[in-house]
C-alpha cells in the first residue's frame, strides 16, 4: 500500500521516497515536523511540507501516513517516558535504599550512645543509692551506740548535761503515724521566781495542747531565772531531748515543734531562730523577744500569738511589729519566713486557749533539712553548725555574724559578715554531687569542680549530730 501512493507524488524528496519504498516499518517523513499538518485533497499540494499530490486518493494516502508516523511517535515518546521513569524509579528506589541504610546506621549509633547513657545513669544512680545505703548503715550503728544511755535517760525522763538537768512531763495523743511520731516540745512560763511557782507553771504546761499522732513533752526548766528557756544550756539539752525521743520512742526528726507561753514564749523567740534547723515549725504565745533577731527564721515557719490587753512589758505592742517584721522579709525573700499569728482582741496575758489555733497550723508543715536558701545570724549563744553550714573548728565567730548562702543550680553563692573561713556539708539532696560544683564567695569564685561523697563525712555528720535526714555524704571546707 505504501508503494501504491507514492507514484502520485511529484516531485517526492529523495529522503521519503527512500524510506516509503524501502522500509516496513514506516518512518516520518518530514523529520522537522512536530505535528503533520492536515493536505487540502482539493489543491493537493502542501507548501510548507514540499509535495504535489496529483488525485485525491494520494492525499488520503498521504495523510493516513502521517498519522500512522504521529502514533509510531508518539508510541515511542511513552516507551522513553517509560524507561525514563523506571530509571527515575530505580535511581529513586536507590537512593531510598541508601537513605534507609544510613538510617539504621545511625539508629545503632544512636542506640549505642543510648545504651552507654543509660549506663552511666545506672552507674550515677547506684553511687547515690550506695550514699544512702550508707547514711542508713552509719544510722543504724549510731543509734545503736546511743540507745542504751538514751533509753535509761526517757525512761527516768531527765536528762544531766553540763551541770544542768532537765526533767520533763509527757503525754501522748492518738495512734503512731506511719512515718513515726511528731514531738511538741512545749515550754512553761514564770521564771524569775520560787522553784514551786515554776513547777506550778510546768505541770499546767502539759495540760494546754493536744494533737493526734503526737507525743507532748513539757520539760521543766533546769532553772528559775528570768531568761530560765534561753540560757546556753538549753540548746545541747534540747538536742539531747530530740535525739532520746527520735532514737526511743520513734518520733519523726522532720516533725518536730517547739511552743511555749510567757517565759515560755521568751524561749521560743530566742531559740527558734538559732537553733531553726531542728524544727518543723514553732509558736510563740504571749512572750518578749528580748532582741532577738528573727533572721534565722527563713525556714521555720513561725506563729506569734498575744492578747490585745496583754500591755506588760509591751509584749502586745512587739508582737504586732514583730508580724509585721515577718511580713516584710517574706516579701522581699519568695518562699521564706512563713508565718501565721494573731493579736487577740479583749484577751490579755491569758487567751483562754485561743492560741491552740497554733498547733495544727504547726502540724501542717515538715522540716526541709536540705533548703536551698540559708541565712544564719549568730545570737548571742553561738552555734557552729546549721543546716547544711558549718564552722571549721579553731575559727571564732561573733554574735551578730550574719551568713547566707543560695544554692542555684550546682552553683552555690556565700555572703557573709567578717567570716572567711566555712565547711559546706553536702548531699545529693542539695545538689547533683556526679556533677562539678562551683562555690563564689561574695561574688569570687573559691571553689570548682567536683565533691566526692565518703564515708568519713556520714559519720562526721552523724557523730556531731544524731540527725539521720541532714546526715551530709560529702563535706568542702573553704577559705577565702
Amino acid at each position: 500500500p505504501i508503494e501504491g501512493w507514492c507514484d502520485f507524488l511529484q516531485p517526492v524528496p529523495a529522503l521519503v521516497h527512500d524510506r516509503l519504498r524501502g522500509v516496513a516499518r514506516v518512518e516520518n517523513a518530514f523529520a522537522d515536523a512536530v505535528k503533520p499538518p492536515a493536505i487540502d485533497p482539493q489543491r493537493g499540494y502542501h507548501p510548507e511540507a514540499g509535495l504535489y499530490v496529483t488525485g485525491a486518493p494520494g492525499s488520503a494516502a498521504a495523510e493516513s501516513v502521517f498519522k500512522l508516523t504521529r502514533e509510531r511517535d508518539e508510541a515511542q515518546v511513552t516507551l522513553a517516558k517509560r524507561a525514563d521513569e523506571e530509571l527515575v524509579a530505580k535511581g529513586r528506589q536507590s537512593e531510598a535504599e541508601q537513605a534507609l541504610e544510613a538510617a539504621l546506621l545511625e539508629r545503632n549509633r544512636l542506640r549505642g550512645e543510648l545504651e552507654m547513657a543509660q549506663s552511666r545513669l545506672a552507674a550515677l544512680r547506684n553511687a547515690r543509692a550506695e550514699a544512702e545505703q550508707a547514711v542508713a548503715a552509719a544510722w543504724a550503728k549510731r543509734a545503736e551506740a546511743l540507745r542504751p544511755e538514751l533509753e535509761a535517760e526517757w525512761k527516768a525522763r531527765t536528762i544531766a548535761q553540763g551541770g544542768k538537768s532537765l526533767r520533763w512531763l509527757e503525754r501522748r495523743f492518738g495512734e503512731k503515724p506511719a512515718g513515726g511520731w511528731n514531738l511538741f516540745i512545749s515550754m512553761h512560763g514564770g521564771g524569775g521566781a520560787p522553784p514551786q511557782v515554776n513547777d506550778q507553771q510546768w505541770r499546767n504546761q502539759i495540760r494546754l495542747y493536744q494533737h493526734p499522732g503526737s507525743i507532748f513533752v513539757a520539760p521543766r526548766a533546769p532553772t528559775d531565772t528570768w531568761n530560765l528557756w534561753h540560757e546556753g544550756h538549753i540548746d545541747g539539752l534540747f538536742d539531747r531531748l530530740i535525739a532520746a525521743a527520735v532514737v526511743t520512742q520513734g518520733v519523726n526528726p522532720d516533725r518536730v515543734y517547739l511552743l511555749g507561753y510567757s517565759a515560755g514564749g521568751d524561749g521560743v523567740y530566742q531559740l527558734a531562730p538559732r537553733i531553726a534547723d531542728r524544727f518543723a515549725a514553732a509558736s510563740m504565745m504571749a512572750g518578749h523577744p528580748n532582741g532577738a533577731s528573727p533572721l534565722g527564721l527563713r525556714n521555720l515557719p513561725f506563729a506569734i500569738w498575744c492578747g490585745a490587753q496583754d500591755s506588760a512589758y509591751d509584749r502586745n505592742t512587739i508582737a504586732g511589729e514583730r508580724l509585721a517584721e515577718l511580713a516584710t522579709l517574706a516579701a522581699a525573700d519568695a518562699g521564706g519566713y512563713l508565718h501565721s499569728g494573731k493579736v487577740v482582741p479583749g484577751k490579755g496575758h491569758w487567751m483562754d486557749l485561743e492560741d491552740a489555733a497554733a498547733v495544727p497550723w504547726m502540724a501542717g508543715f515538715t522540716r526541709d533539712p536540705w533548703p536551698k536558701t540559708v541565712v544564719w545570724c549568730q545570737d548571742d549563744v553561738l552555734h557552729r553548725r546549721f543546716y547544711w553550714l558549718e564552722i571549721p573548728e579553731g575559727v571564732d565567730v561573733d554574735a551578730g555574724e550574719v551568713v547566707r548562702a543560695k544554692v542555684d543550680g550546682q552553683v552555690i553563692s556565700l555572703e557573709t559578715t567578717h567570716l572567711r573561713d566555712l565547711t559546706l556539708r553536702l548531699s545529693d539532696k542539695l545538689l547533683d554531687l556526679d556533677r562539678p560544683v562551683t562555690v563564689k564567695a561574695k561574688g569570687k569564685v573559691v571553689f570548682e569542680g567536683k565533691v566526692r561523697r565518703s564515708p568519713a563525712a556520714i559519720e562526721a555528720s552523724l557523730l556531731g549530730r544524731p540527725d539521720p535526714s541532714s546526715a551530709a555524704t560529702a563535706e568542702l571546707t573553704l577559705a577565702w
